[in-house]
């Protein structure tokens, strides 16, 4: 048997209302949940307790341990087991596509052949990219809320990994009313979540479906020797995050005019903003000026706004300042570089 883990310095965030739906499986199957439950160092008496928490290494040790010893990666949720590697073979069904769409069109399809309980799909449509959770069959009501986030948070995990990439979510939604641990929600699916919904999923940019795959078959190996963290816990880093801050600088100058109001918008915090645009070398001071520049300059050449207007239209609080960014960034004064863009003027 093995032995118990020790974790340090844990942060128990994962709604202990998931352990119980474990012991539930073990119910299902007639098998007694206890080394299970000391493998991942949760007292019987702490799972009673309605609002605990436990850590993702808990979480991750205590399903480990009971989808190996049930022989079941769905834990009791579907009308027939999930024989332990069930969901492996989808990785390895998936990895070898070359962009993340196609891997995510593959799992979709591959999940089938695993149950026809529940039925993934990939949708684009309205300018988003959309993975939903159709229910085929009624999920038992102590396993519904486990099995949808699970599936979901599984396909995520597996598209983050594969294109070496935070993949964030614009919208999560499931068909349940808000549990009492609604809470721990924003943890497992940064960015809005709503509760009530007509089916599970999530949307997200679709932009990420071009990305290509960067994992081999070396490194999905040694991804299986603990996928689990895949599912508990949130990936750094987002290639498409500068992307993102370009867009949004775009289209929405004055409701992410300041790191504050842009971190909230992309759903993380400042200093997780500027360390990951560091990472992607680049600064949100310079995504700032670029777009401001390109703001400004378009505005010059294709209307007949003051300078004024167009300094404040730039997000610049007078001309001066404008005058003087302006010229720094293109080598000229606004009004020159007006003359410059109108027809027939001389070309140096």
């Amino acid at each position: 048997m093995p032995t118990p883990r020790h974790f340090h310095a844990p942060v128990a965030a994962t709604p202990m209302a998931f352990a119980r739906a474990i012991v539930q499986a073990y119910a299902r199957y007639g098998v007694d949940p206890a080394a299970a439950l000391r493998q991942a160092q949760i007292a019987p008496r702490q799972l009673m307790q309605a609002d605990a928490r436990i850590t993702a290494a808990q979480f991750e040790a205590l399903s480990s341990y009971a989808m190996q010893q049930l022989d079941d990666e769905s834990l009791g949720w579907f009308v027939r087991r999930l024989p332990w590697g069930s969901y492996g073979l989808l990785c390895r069904a998936s990895v070898t596509a070359p962009t993340l769409g196609v891997a995510l069109k593959r799992w979709c399809r591959h999940h089938r052949l695993l149950t026809d309980d529940v039925l993934l799909r990939l949708e684009v449509a309205g300018g988003l990219a959309r993975i939903t959770v159709a229910e085929q069959r009624p999920l038992a009501a102590e396993f519904r809320e486990f099995c949808l986030v699970t599936l979901l948070r599984y396909v995520h995990g597996f598209a983050c990994w594969a294109i070496d990439s935070r993949i964030a979510l614009r919208e999560t939604t499931f068909p349940f009313a808000a549990p009492r641990h609604a809470g721990a929600y924003p943890l497992m699916f940064p960015g809005p979540v709503h509760f009530g919904a007509g089916q599970a999923g999530y949307s997200f940019d679709p932009a990420y479906l071009a990305l290509p795959l960067v994992r081999d078959e070396d490194a999905m190996r040694a991804m299986l020797q603990r996928a689990l963290p895949l599912t508990v816990r949130q990936y750094r880093r987002d290639r498409l995050l500068v992307a993102r801050v370009r867009e949004a600088l775009r289209a929405h100058p004055l409701a992410t005019a300041t790191a504050d109001s842009m971190a909230g918008w992309l759903h993380m915090s400042v200093r997780t903003l500027h360390r990951q645009l560091k990472e992607e070398g680049a600064s949100l001071q310079a995504l700032k000026d670029e777009a401001r520049q390109a703001l400004a300059a378009g505005l010059l050449r294709r209307t007949r706004k003051p300078l004024k207007q167009v300094a404040l239209a730039a997000g610049f609080r007078n001309e001066k300042s404008f005058a003087r960014a302006f010229r720094g960034w293109t080598g000229m004064p606004p009004g020159e570089y007006r003359l410059g863009q109108r027809p027939g003027a001389a070309k140096a």
